[in-house]
């Protein structure tokens, strides 16, 4: 098994868990500034965990 796959499936589940979490608070909020902020945190690190974890998905090659 390749460390960089079973890396980037971690850093894919832990996006999409971010995500989820993002869109549960756009769902709940209730016009808090906190809650704002930790909406625009979650997001944004959410997408980044995602598109790097799908990027390493992508370039790791297979190797046997």
């Amino acid at each position: 098994m390749n460390m960089k796959r079973i890396f980037g499936g971690l850093l894919t589940v832990l996006g999409i868990i971010g995500l989820i979490y993002a869109a549960i608070l756009f769902v709940n909020n209730s016009n808090s500034t906190g809650n704002i902020k930790a909406l625009i945190i979650y997001g944004i690190i959410g997408l980044i965990f995602f598109s790097a974890g799908i990027g390493l998905i992508r370039t790791t090659k297979d190797e046997a």
